[in-house]
């Protein structure tokens, strides 16, 4: 999907003077309430409270199931960490007396729609977990900023917006060397931002 994207908006004026719109300014109330949800990938440190040898640390599988000391083949993904922990508090009910489970992600992976994702002249592309308030400059430092044959202006923001995928304007480069904090802007779980390479 984003091969196709990417294709379809290659060139060297790859979105016209009129389809570039900027990101808009995002208030608290336009950012969702933000439950991390856990992903396959993710490392889970499970707690059992008062029975301290069945904790343990588990990866979620690409089945999005999990395996713990007394359960096999527990749904873990498409859950928050509350959830699985109530799942497994009454999964182990059977071998211990009430129990009191805590989970909590240490490696975060997080579901495609909960992530927001490089591509293109970025020094790292790659998909980042979202969490609430994050920024592009905050995305850059996490990517390692631009490649040396980015052309960091002309980057694009895809992001879906009451249901249609809509394309706003970043300006990369002005924030990362000019230092232009107007440049900066709010992300959104499920971003895609897309970075050109320079036409020298």
């Amino acid at each position: 999907m984003i091969t196709l994207v990417i294709l379809g908006l290659s060139g060297c004026s790859w979105i016209s003077p009129q389809e570039k719109v900027r990101a808009p300014e995002l208030s608290e109330a336009d950012v969702p309430e933000f439950d991390y949800i856990i992903g396959t990938g993710d490392s889970l440190e499970i707690f059992i409270w008062g029975s301290e040898e069945l904790s343990t640390t588990v990866t979620v599988r690409p089945d999005g199931k999990i395996t713990t000391r007394l359960v096999e083949d527990l749904p873990a993904s498409g859950l928050t960490s509350t959830e699985l922990a109530r799942n497994i508090e009454k999964a182990y009910a059977k071998y211990v007396k009430s129990p009191v489970v805590s989970v909590i992600v240490n490696g975060f992976t997080g579901v495609p729609t909960q992530q927001v994702r490089v591509v293109g002249e970025a020094t790292n592309p790659t998909a980042i977990p979202f969490s609430k308030h994050m920024t592009l400059l905050d995305l850059m430092i996490r990517v390692g900023g631009l490649s040396d044959f980015a052309d960091g202006n002309d980057t694009v923001l895809i992001r879906r917006v009451d249901g249609e995928q809509t394309i706003f304007s970043l300006r990369v480069d002005d924030l990362l060397n000019d230092g232009d904090i107007t440049a900066n802007t709010t992300l959104m779980p499920g971003d895609i931002i897309i970075i050109p390479e320079a036409w020298f």
